[in-house]
Formats: structure tokens, sequence, C-alpha cells
């Protein structure tokens, strides 16, 4: 008779929470189809009535009553799994999108890792410029441990300390007002395009144009890979031979092409122009450095130039900031080493230190473009990644760590120019930012650049290649002086190897 009292009880609150549960979702649906006011309002809050404790607690009981592993189930369990070749999973298992190194990573500490036969390598790749604090930072790991014991994740729908505090944060530090939270470098360069897009329609503008320059890198979504002007990334993916529409691309840093096109964007068709369409700038998007296109820093009469077009215009100017941005160039952002201020820039990789967030900024007018229902991103923001971005801000804040990537972006350059002298056949210029360095590969150096980062990975200093004729030095950047000799030395080893 207990258990079936207990039961009517538990159904019944259970009916009760799923009418409140009802509400909540109605007054939702209001959030994305009124005014934030209107959507805010204290009747609509009223009417969805929160859950109280004892019900909650109750419903919790009911669902959790089962101990774990009771539940019987046709499911593979990982644990059942045969994992005595990683290699053999990835072969079978896994989509090759990716052209792997005959290696498996298990661990890591500092800017080393550790591959499963226990052979250490010196990192100088970080994740592709992704782990800013090397690996198993104590900080970082501490902020994510502790937030995975709090709250990890909840909807957008709702305010979280941590997204609110990591946005004032990237604010505070640069020229933003606002940002918006995602979960890549596509994923916020993606956003700040369709900003462009809306804000180029509230201005009258029926067919927007985005520039971006040749050899660029936005990411690998239909809009971004589109924005990357690198054809060898469109091919098999257009419609009709077309990728998606509405972006052009010019020489880096040739101000007098740049000019030219916008000229060309800002007439429209005649044909167009009788059916009632306008074409127009929408906006001009940029890597300060450009990373995947070979380590070129852009210059500061380019952007001076770009800024200028964009203002006189009425377009916005954005800065890809992925790669280079949160520390790497020696500022905390890429555009400062140019002297020229965004109305967007998108950051990823280094803002959670490896744990993957991303977030695209703005000021002005552009910060105001986005309504509810606009854009939006299920896990961006979310508490654990956010808590991850705070602990690499205040890492960075309350460590000095741009002096540290300064000084030993300036040994790492002395170093690869003194081996570059002494191997003229094989290596040419030395160029990039901070701790973002390249070094070229000669044309008849009878090497590409990936081989040489398989020579230096045998040497056990992991490198990686931007295009086929640089080789890529991006350490984290707590990276010590002795490591950066201990990188340069093996590198040389590796070079000394090949033309032996």
């Amino acid at each position: 008779a207990d258990d079936h009292l207990n039961s009517r009880l538990s159904s019944h609150n259970l009916h009760n929470t799923n009418q409140r549960i009802m509400k909540l979702l109605f007054s939702s649906l209001l959030l994305a189809t009124t005014s934030t006011s209107e959507a805010f309002a204290p009747s609509i809050l009223t009417s969805a009535a929160v859950t109280t404790t004892s019900t909650a607690t109750q419903l919790h009981q009911s669902t959790t009553s089962s101990s774990p592993g009771s539940v019987t189930s046709n499911l593979t369990p990982p644990s059942k799994i045969d994992s005595s070749s990683i290699a053999n999973l990835f072969d079978t298992r896994v989509q090759k999108t990716y052209g792997r190194y005959p290696i498996t990573f298990v661990s890591g500490d500092g800017c080393a890792l550790v591959d499963e036969d226990g052979r250490e390598y010196l990192d100088f790749v970080s994740g592709i410029a992704t782990c800013a604090l090397g690996h198993n930072n104590p900080a970082l790991t501490k902020a994510v441990c502790d937030q995975m014991t709090k709250l990890h994740h909840v909807s957008n729908l709702y305010y979280t300390p941590q997204q609110g505090l990591l946005a004032a944060w990237l604010c505070e530090n640069s020229c933003a007002d606002k940002a918006f939270f995602c979960n890549s470098g596509a994923e916020s360069n993606e956003a700040a395009i369709k900003l462009a897009r809306r804000h180029a329609s509230n201005r009258g503008i029926t067919d927007p144009v985005i520039i971006t320059a040749e050899s660029s890198f936005h990411g690998r979504t239909l809009a971004t890979v589109t924005a990357t002007a690198q054809p060898k990334y469109h091919k098999g993916f257009t419609y009709g031979g077309e990728m998606v529409r509405g972006f052009r691309y010019t020489p880096y840093n040739d101000e007098e092409a740049l000019k030219k096109l916008v000229d060309e964007i800002n007439t429209t068709p005649e044909e167009d122009a009788k059916a009632g369409r306008k074409r127009g700038l929408a906006a001009i998007m940029l890597e300060p450095l450009q990373g995947e296109g070979g380590i070129r820093p852009g210059t500061k009469e380019y952007f001076a130039t770009a800024r200028k077009l964009c203002d006189d215009n009425g377009a916005l100017l954005i800065c890809d900031e992925v790669q280079v941005g949160m520390g790497r160039s020696g500022s905390l952002w890429g555009h400062e080493q140019l002297g020229v201020e965004p109305d967007v820039f998108t950051s990823a990789k280094a803002l959670g230190g490896g744990v993957p967030i991303g977030a695209m900024m703005a000021k002005g007018a552009a910060a105001e473009v986005f309504g509810p229902g606009d854009h939006a991103s299920t896990y961006g923001g979310n508490p654990l990644a956010c808590a991850a971005g705070l602990a690499v801000a205040e890492y960075l804040s309350e460590h000095d760590i741009l002096t540290n990537v300064r000084e030993r972006g300036d040994q790492l350059s002395a170093g690869l120019e003194e081996i570059s002298k002494r191997y003229p056949s094989v290596l040419g210029e030395v160029r990039g930012w901070g701790l973002l360095k390249g070094v070229a590969i000669k044309d008849d150096a009878g090497c590409t650049a990936a081989e040489l980062v398989g020579d230096a990975m045998k040497e056990g200093l992991l490198l990686v290649a931007a295009g086929p004729s640089v080789v890529r030095f991006v350490p984290p950047l707590i990276v010590k002086k002795e490591e950066i000799d201990e990188a340069l030395a093996r590198f040389e080893k590796a070079i000394e190897k090949r033309v032996s």
C-alpha cells in the first residue's frame, strides 16, 4: 500500500512539474519572438513559476532510483571495445579528414608531450596555437575540475556568472563593447560574417560583399571556407562552380588592389539596379597576421587603408584573431601591432587554453546589430568553457605572460636566423610576431615544410607546417628560455641530417 501511495504521489508531483515546465517553455518561445524588454516582463516571469525545492528534489529522486548498471541494454560500453591499437581504431572508425603522423600521445606537462611508448617530445605546436598555458597547467586544471562539480552547462535562456565575467574581461582589455560566444574559430568567424551581412541589410544593401585576402584562412564551414581565399579548399564544395556568393578576394598587403576592388563593389550592375537591388561593401575581413598563409604579418599601411575604406563606405572592418590573438603576438590582440581598431574581431584557440570556446567581439554600432533570435549557439558561453577562459585570462593577467612572449619570441627569431645563415641552401626568411614564427623553406631545398616537420619529430621536436614551404613554431606562451634553446638545437640537428 505504501509503495502504491508513493507511486501516486510521485506521479502527481511529476504532473505538476511538467505543467510548470510547459509554462517555462512557453515563456522561452516568447523570448525568441518578442523584444528583450517584453520577453522579460514581470508578468511572464510570474506565469512561469519556478519549481519548488521539494518538488525538484522528489523529481530527481524518482529519476535516479535505479542503481548504476542495473538497467539491461544492448549498448556496447567503451570499456568493452578493443583499444589495443589506437591507430587501427582511427583507420576503421574515424573519417579521414586529417593526415596524421604515426604517433599517439597520452599525456603532457608544460611544453612536453609523452607518447604511448613513453617517449617525450618538446611541443612547439601547442595544439596549433591553442594550448597557451601548456599541458596540465594547475590553474586551468583546477578551474575546469571545480566548475564540473558545480555546473557545466545550461541553456543560454538563462544567465551564468562565468559568461558575463569573461565577456567583461574581453571588453575591458580590448576596443570591444560586447561579446558573443560559440565553440570554435570557424563559428566565431561565421558569426562575424552574419553580423556583417545583417549590418549591410540594415543599410539597404541587398547584395552585400565581404572582401577577404588571398592566402587567408578563416575556417571550414561553408561560409568561412568561402571566405578562405584558397581555391584548394573549395574543390568539391561548389554549386554550379560557385561557393557561397558575396565574397571577393584581393592580394594581402596590396593597398591599391584593395581600393580598386572596393570601387568596383560599390557599383551596382545596371540590370540589378533596375530590379531594385543594391550592391555594396559589407566588410573587409583580414587576419592581422596570416597563419596558414605562411606566417605573413600585415602592414600598418594596408590596415590603415582598410580602416579608412570601411569608414568611408559604412562597412565593418573585421579582424580574424583566432590564431594570433590572446597574447601570441606579444600584445593581447594582433591588431594592436598594426595601430587600428576593428569594428569586429574574433577569437578561439588560446581563449580556452585547449578547452573549446570561441568569441566574436564587436564595438559601437556593430555591437548592437544582433537581436534575440538573430544568432545563437547551444554550447556557446557555457559555464565550463567560460571557466577555462577565465582561468586563461587570469593567468595571462597575473603572470606577465605578454613579456615572456616578447622575450622568448625575440630569442626564437634570433636563433632561427642564425640557423638559416648556416644552412642557406635550405632555409630562407624568418618572419612573424611573438611566439608565432615561421621560417621559409627554399624552393630548391629538396624538401617540403611537412618533410622537415617529420625530420624534427624524429629529434623529439613537434612543429607544424604553414603551407607547403614554411615551418611554423607556436610553442605554449609559458615556454622557458631553456626550452627555446633546446628546440633550436633539435631543429638544427634535423636540418643537419637532412643535408648530410
